[in-house]
Formats: C-alpha cells, structure tokens, sequence
C-alpha cells in the first residue's frame, strides 16, 4: 500500500490554526485560547517564505541537472563499450529508472530527516524524479517503436506512453499530494481521451461531448474522494481537480475552442463553420450562467469565479466573430462597467446580505462551529473528555472557500 510522504499531522494542524487566527482576528477566540491552540497543535515542519521557497526550488532544479549531467558522462563514458548495437539507448533508460530511484530515495529521507513540507526544493526533487521516470519509459519504449509514431497526437501507439506515465503520477499524487501533479495527471487523461476518439471517423464529431462527459464523471469521483478522512492532506488536489473539471466543461462546449481545434485537427489555417454550431453557441452562453448560479446558490467561491472567467471569455468568443465596435472602444467601455459595477457591489455589501459580504475573508463564517471544537480538542489534549456532540475529522468536499458567505 503506498504511504504518505508527508505527516499527515502537518496539513491537518496548519489548516486548524489557519482557521483558529481567522476566528482570534474578529474576536470569536481570545489570545489565551489562540495560544493554546498553537501549543496543542505546533507546526514542526520547514517551510520559509514564499521568495525563499522559489530560490531553493530554483537551486534544486540547478543542482540536480548538473548531478543528471555528470552522471550522463560517467555511464555513457563507462560503459559504453559493454553494450553492442544500440547501447546508448539501453545505458540511456537504465540511467534514467537509476536516477528515478534515487530521487525518490533521497526525496524521502529528505522529507524525513529534515521535515521539509512543500518548501521548494523537494518539489523540484519531486518534479525532477517524475521527469525522469517518464523520460525512462519513453526511452524504453524507444528501444522497440519509432519516437516519431510514439508521440504524434492520432497514433495507436501513444497510450503505450501515456497510461504508464499516468500510473506513475497517480501513485505520487497519492503518495505526495501535489497539486501541479494533479492537473498534469488530468492532461494526461484528457490526452488519452482525445487520441482514442480522433481514431475514429465520428471521434471528431464527439470529441467535445466526450470531454463534457469526462468532465462531469471526474468531478463526481474528485466529490466522493472529498469525503475522504484525510480530506486536509489532499485538499489542493481536491481543488486543482474541481477547478480543472469545471474548466475543461466549459471549454469543451465552447465555440471558438470547438471550431478553431477542429480547424486545427484537420489541418486547415482558416477555420469553416463546426456541425451542431447552435448547440455550441448556446453551451457558451449558458455554462457560465450557471456556473455563476451555481457560485451564488451553493456560495461557492470556485463556482462563481470559474463563472466569472468563463463569461469574460464567452464574450470574447463573440467578439472574436463577430465584431460591434474597435477593440479599443470596447475594451474601455468593458472597463468602465466593471469598474462602476464592482464599486456598486462593493458599497451594496458593506453589510452582509443573503450570506454575501465584502468583508475579508476574515469574517465570520456560519455554520463552521469552530470555537466549540477547538475548545474540545484542547481539552481532550489536556487530559479533559470532550463533550460528546464534537467529533473531529471525515472532511468534506466543500473546499475553495465553500463557506458560509463571500
């Protein structure tokens, strides 16, 4: 069974105090209890601040291509002379499952011996381990098919790549919970979904349904696997997950995107009118009304703002069309609307209305009893029973500010 790299401890700890401060700084905890809170709950991982992280990513992607190339001259240099025929194809994929295996190594005593936790530089040991691994099956596949049938978008051959690579980034989604995994994982499914179907005489016909439906089948599976008990150690895959589905939805129904990858697909520099044109003109309209409905009803923040992104390029697939005034001219007045509308907005819900408010995230938020269970998980600390209504864990598939109120 494949373990978590991470504490666990670490990503459920970080998300309570998170929430402890929030309730200190509109005064529904006293400091008393905040430090209480932070005593029971320490963070004892390393992560410094977000600069830092992206020098020692920096840095470890730098030293472990210099590693990679030393090491690429010492086995081509070695033992190039042991192997007849194509040797360097054969020393090239056996370095590269050697390099895998030990980045993985030592990624993992370095996330247990120096508890690290998403600081930089073991995400770029992470990316640079799952790099390698991938460039070992292509490099394995190269051995017996041509690179150039292999990676072409139409070929047969391609799954033979694809659902190896996937099975690797599945287990380290698994393993290390990282969100860039999960959307490059997600690329991955959508690949092999658009290469099975353009194999087929009506797979371009299809194609935008199919994504529509595959869409919605890994929206279902990301809600059920948020119910999940360690829902917090998971929850940016969660995330990038629920936003990606609700992205490639939308997209797959959108005109522009539909007609200009057909033009693309088949070859052509100037695109022609698609089948179905109403059908996709209507998507384009109508999913991002109701994802904005859907943002506003549930007072979901990933809903109404993948909503809001989807109508802004809604009307730029019209106006790609079909054009009313100069792209200068409309792009002021588009700018002088949402300027007055979010003033508007921003003035309506200086106080709070129908759960909506323009307050810092900072608020209140109903329904979250938090103080409560603090209060009891600090005492059960302390050797006290928690009352008996409080019950920590389960998750829940809320996530990405599905909170009480905006």
């Amino acid at each position: 069974m494949i373990g978590k790299a991470y504490n666990p401890a670490w990503a459920h700890n970080e998300a309570l105090r998170t929430d402890a401060q929030r309730w200190h700084q509109v005064g529904l905890l006293t400091l008393p209890q905040l430090e209480a809170i932070r005593q029971a709950y320490p963070l004892d991982f390393y992560r410094p601040p977000i600069y830092l992280r992206i020098l020692l990513f920096v840095l470890a992607v730098i030293a472990s291509l210099l590693v990679a190339g030393f090491g690429a001259m010492f086995f081509l240099g070695a033992f190039s002379n042991l192997l007849p025929g194509r040797h360097e194809d054969i020393l090239l994929a056996l370095m590269l499952a050697f390099g895998t295996a030990c980045g993985k190594a030592i990624l993992d005593n370095f996330i247990r011996t120096n508890q690290v936790y998403r600081a930089g530089h073991d995400l770029a040991l992470l990316y640079m381990t799952l790099g390698c691994a991938s460039a070992a099956v292509l490099c394995l596949l190269r051995l017996f098919l041509p690179v150039s049938d292999l990676l072409t978008l139409t070929s047969p051959l391609l799954p033979l790549f694809l659902l190896p690579v996937l099975g690797i980034l599945l287990v380290a989604i698994i393993r290390y919970a990282d969100a860039l995994v999960t959307a490059v994982a997600y690329g991955v499914v959508l690949a092999l979904l658009i290469n099975t179907l353009l194999r087929f005489e009506a797979g371009r016909l299809l194609l935008p349904f199919a994504v529509m439906l595959l869409s919605v089948g890994l929206y279902q599976v990301g809600q059920r696997l948020a119910r999940r008990t360690d829902y917090l150690y998971y929850q940016y895959c969660f995330l990038t997950l629920k936003t990606l589905t609700l992205v490639a939805f939308y997209l797959g129904g959108n005109y522009l995107i539909v007609r200009e990858g057909n033009a693309a697909i088949s070859g052509n520099l100037v695109s022609q009118q698609i089948p179905f044109a109403g059908v996709f003109y209507l998507f384009t309209t109508l999913i991002p009304l109701y994802y904005i409905y859907q943002g506003l009803r549930r007072l979901n923040r990933v809903w109404l703002l993948t909503g809001l992104a989807a109508l802004a390029f809604s009307g730029y697939t019209v106006r790609f069309y079909h054009s009313v005034l100069p792209p200068a001219v409309a792009s002021t007045l588009l700018g002088a609307v949402l300027v007055v509308l979010t003033g508007a907005l921003l003035r309506y819900l200086r106080t709070p209305r129908h759960g909506f408010t323009a307050a810092a995230d900072t608020a209140h938020r109903p329904g979250l009893n938090l103080e409560a269970l603090i209060t009891a998980e600090t005492a059960a600390r302390h050797g006290q029973a928690p009352a008996a209504h409080f019950e920590f864990g389960g998750g829940h598939s809320g996530g990405g500010g599905a909170t009480g109120q905006f």
